[in-house]
């Protein structure tokens, strides 16, 4: 059992959200690799680029979840 740290039992991940998360990180190979082979733009812009992207995807989730907490 997992305990948060106000000593209650935290909510166990659903596989949703693995899978979200797994996709996300497979997105970001992806576009990494087109930015770098494809589009020819450099290895450190296309490392930039993906971690820009992947910051961003990070901030949406971080704050869609707000939301929905404060929601219900």
């Amino acid at each position: 059992m997992v305990v948060d740290e106000r000593g209650r039992a935290a909510a166990p991940v659903s596989r949703l959200t693995v899978a979200s998360y797994a996709l996300m990180g497979v997105g970001l190979v992806a576009w990494f690799l087109y930015g770098w082979l494809v589009q020819r733009q450099g290895l450190v812009n296309s490392i930039g680029e993906t971690a820009g992207t992947g910051f961003a995807v990070l901030l949406m989730i971080s704050i869609i979840g707000s939301v929905r907490r404060a929601r219900g």
